[in-house]
């Protein structure tokens, strides 16, 4: 959550639900504090968090408790030795399945389009007191990471709709300290807010799911984006509106059955990857969660 508390729970406590319902308490939160992000991960995975700082710290998945469904959770400093100052903005989660699919690198990219490549092997060695990862502009800060290999793609995603594909060999691999490069060129009132790896040997099958902030997502096939020069400035990938707000992230789909997505409040809902529709890249989708006022999408994750 935004105030640094951390929960493991078992998906299987997530019942299946219809398209467009209003979901299930899925962590408690109190005060101000807002769920921000959801993940996916094994119980012996590495669990890395990477901070606003451009550091990343890291923990092995199955030290973290296991808590009930709207249990709030404990907070990250019972198992890292991060500052309260510090805030966690992305996690990821490596596993032996990384190296069966030849994983050879970590990719970042900022809020402001900033993307980074850097070879795993960098992080094998995380001190608890943390490590540099990414060096930061300015305002700026660490929005995604993801895993990537030599002949793998990337796309990247707007607040404002936007969307560029690029090849993954065109960033160079670099240092700890460095800043990175121009992924996308964005407008004054945009930032990026999702960032998906395109696996080589799926190229073929896979689509891209959208969701905005106010409970609204479509799939479309990966084949209507087409390949792009890296720092452009990317298309249309979804129409905004005052009903859908601003989209909030995107996941590549491949063999996923399911969506979980959980609300700022803590309000979760389950539902069939199928039930969603599979649109052209200008349309808004359809309302896939039922959002109560002053609350909106904060993540997902897809199973």
């Amino acid at each position: 959550t935004r105030n640094g508390y951390i929960k493991r729970v078992n998906p299987a406590v997530y019942k299946s639900q219809k398209r467009g319902g209003k979901g299930i308490l899925g962590l408690t939160t109190l005060g101000e504090d807002l769920v921000e992000i959801f993940l996916f991960a094994l119980t012996h995975d590495s669990l890395f968090f990477f901070t606003d700082s451009g550091k990343v710290f890291k923990t092995i998945v199955y030290e973290i408790p296991e808590g009930t469904r709207i249990a709030r959770g404990r907070a990250l400093t019972n198992f890292l030795e991060i500052s309260p100052q510090e805030k966690i903005l992305s996690m990821i989660s490596l596993g032996k399945e990384d190296e069966k699919i030849q994983t050879k690198y970590l990719i970042m990219v900022t809020k402001k389009g900033i993307i980074k490549k850097m070879e795993l092997e960098k992080f094998q060695n995380v001190r608890k007191t943390g490590l540099i990862a990414i060096k930061l502009q300015k305002n700026d800060c660490l929005k995604a990471v993801g895993k990537i290999g030599s002949q793998d793609e990337v796309i990247l995603v707007t607040k404002k709709g936007k969307a560029i594909r690029f090849k993954g060999e065109k960033i160079r691999p670099m240092g700890r300290s460095t800043m990175g490069v121009k992924g996308i060129a964005l407008k004054k009132d945009d930032e990026v807010v999702g960032m998906d790896i395109i696996s080589a040997s799926q190229l073929k099958k896979e689509q891209i799911l959208i969701i905005t902030e106010n409970g609204y997502g479509k799939k479309t096939d990966l084949k209507k984006y087409r390949l792009q020069s890296r720092g452009g400035t990317g298309i249309k990938t979804s129409l905004i509106s005052k009903k859908t707000g601003d989209v909030v992230l995107s996941k590549t789909l491949i063999n996923q059955e399911s969506l979980v997505i959980i609300s700022q409040k803590g309000k979760v809902v389950k539902i069939p990857i199928k039930s969603i529709p599979l649109l052209s890249r200008v349309t808004q989708g359809v309302r896939i969660m039922k959002i109560e006022e002053n609350d909106k999408i904060a993540a997902a994750i897809c199973i």
